[in-house]
């Protein structure tokens, strides 16, 4: 349980000390609506286990959101429409065993036009739709949550 808190509290600090990031991400925030509600597809971390959004590093020859809609593949098992504007960026903590860097991700969002039932990271994550109330609750970090609150209402709109 130490060990936990200490981890939390160096994450802390390395986003509160205004660390340059010292890496760039693409993320996507896989969306579909039901009864002109959106729903949003979370992914667990493969770390910790945490609820999260799919992301990753940029791929050599890929744009952003065509990195973000790949990650939202390998990670999630979606397809669909990303669009080529982020919703947002966010600021999280990349651990290397002991050593941490800030990496900023920026969210695209992907409207999902097929869900797969087998994919490529499948055996190391879960995956779970959610609505706004949900995602709130489930979330790990608050950034995550005030971005997907700002893409709800675009799309409730």
């Amino acid at each position: 349980m130490l060990h936990r808190w200490a981890r939390g509290m160096g994450d802390w600090l390395a986003l509160r000390g205004n660390r340059p990031a010292t890496a760039r991400q693409s993320g996507a925030i896989p969306y579909t609506m039901v009864k002109g509600q959106p729903v949003f597809l979370i992914v667990t971390s493969r770390g910790t286990g945490r609820w999260i959004y799919p992301k990753g590093s940029f791929i050599e020859g890929l744009t952003p959101w065509q990195t973000a809609a790949r990650e939202a593949f390998e990670e999630a098992g979606v397809e669909g429409d990303v669009e080529v504007t982020p919703v947002g960026m966010y600021r999280t903590v990349k651990r290397s065993g002991l050593s941490r860097s800030v990496v900023e991700v920026d969210l695209y969002p992907l409207k999902v036009v097929r869900q797969l039932d087998e994919w490529p990271e499948m055996t190391q994550r879960h995956r779970h739709w959610v609505i706004l109330p949900d995602a709130r609750r489930l979330l790990s970090d608050p950034q995550l949550v005030e971005l997907t609150k700002l893409l709800a209402r675009r799309l409730s709109a």
